[in-house]
C-alpha cells in the first residue's frame, strides 16, 4: 500500500508526468520505488480490498463498470470451443461474462493475488458455475501457460498494475495462437476537458474517502487513483501493443475516456 506520508498533488494542481515507456515499474502511484517491490505492493493492495472489491467497483462507478465490462466482452465475441485467458481476472467479472456468452468455451482466470482468486472461485460456486472455468495464481509478466495455447486474451483493470507493461504485452502475444485476439479494458485519460476536471475532483477527493468508509483502506484507493494517472494515454498504448507484435491496435473510449478498450491481433 502507499506510504501515508507521501505528498500527493491535489487535482487542481495537476498530476506528475507519466513515466517514460518501460519505466512504470519505478513508481507505485506517485511514489518512486525499487521495481522489484512493485508486485508485492500490488498484492498488498488487492489482498487488502479483495472482500470489498466488487462492492467498491459498484460504488465508485455508480454501476457503470458493469456496462463497460458488457461492452468489453461483446467485442471479444467468445465462441464455444475456444480457450480464453482472463489475466488479472480477480473476482471473475469478465470470466463469468465470457462463460455466459460462450458456455462451451474453456475459460482460465489468472491473477497475481491469491485472495482475489479465492473470492472469484467462491463467487463461481455460489453462482452455479462449477465447471469450465479454471482459477490460477500467476504473474502477467510470466504466465504459467504454453505458447500458442489461447484463442483470446483479456485483461480488465489490471495492465496498469504490472511492473513492466511491455513484458506483459509480450507474454500476451506468446500465449496466443496466431490470429488470436488481445483485449484490454483499463481506466484511461478523459478526452473531454470539462469532464476531466469533474473526474479529477471526484477521484482524488472522494474515492479514497469512500475506500476508507467501505473497505477500511484509504491508501489502497489513493494508489488506484494515482496509478490511473500514470497509465499511458490511448494512442501511446496502441503503439506499444503493436511494438509487442500485435497488428491493428485500436482504442475505443468509454464514457469520454474514463475507460478505454484496447484491442489487437496476434500475428
Amino acid at each position: 500500500m502507499t506510504d501515508a506520508n507521501t505528498t500527493r498533488p491535489a487535482a487542481a494542481t495537476g498530476t506528475p508526468p507519466r513515466p517514460p515507456a518501460g519505466e512504470e515499474g519505478r513508481f507505485f502511484g506517485y511514489r518512486e520505488i525499487d521495481p522489484t517491490e512493485k508486485a508485492s505492493l500490488v498484492q498488498g493492495v488487492f489482498g487488502s480490498v479483495a472482500g470489498k472489491y466488487d462492492l467498491m467497483n459498484d460504488l465508485m462507478s455508480m454501476g457503470v463498470h458493469r456496462l463497460w465490462k458488457d461492452a468489453f466482452v461483446d467485442l471479444v465475441r467468445p465462441r464455444d470451443g475456444e480457450a480464453l485467458l482472463d489475466v488479472a481476472g480477480g473476482t471473475g467479472d469478465i470470466a463469468f461474462r465470457l462463460k455466459r456468452q460462450a458456455p462451451g468455451a474453456n475459460v482460465t482466470v489468472c491473477d497475481l493475488t491469491e485472495s482475489m482468486v479465492r473470492v472469484g472461485r467462491d463467487r463461481g460456486l455460489d453462482g452455479g458455475m462449477l465447471s469450465g472455468i479454471d482459477w490460477t495464481v500467476g504473474n502477467a509478466e510470466d504466465l504459467p501457460f504454453p505458447s500458442r495455447s489461447m484463442d483470446a486474451y483479456t485483461i480488465a483493470f489490471g495492465l496498469r498494475n504490472v511492473t513492466r507493461i511491455d513484458k506483459a504485452l509480450a507474454e500476451a502475444r506468446r500465449v496466443l495462437k496466431p490470429g488470436g485476439r488481445f483485449f484490454c479494458l483499463e481506466f484511461s485519460h478523459v478526452v473531454i476537458p470539462v469532464l476531466r476536471d469533474i473526474y479529477d475532483g471526484y477521484s482524488f477527493h472522494l474515492l479514497p474517502r469512500l475506500g476508507q468508509l467501505v473497505a477500511g483502506d484509504k491508501d489502497s484507493y489513493q494508489y488506484l487513483v494515482e496509478s490511473i494517472r500514470r497509465f499511458p494515454e490511448q494512442q501511446a498504448l496502441c503503439h506499444r501493443i503493436e511494438a509487442a507484435g500485435f497488428t491493428g491496435a485500436k482504442a475505443r473510449n468509454l464514457s469520454g475516456g474514463i475507460a478505454c478498450i484496447h484491442s489487437g491481433w496476434r500475428v
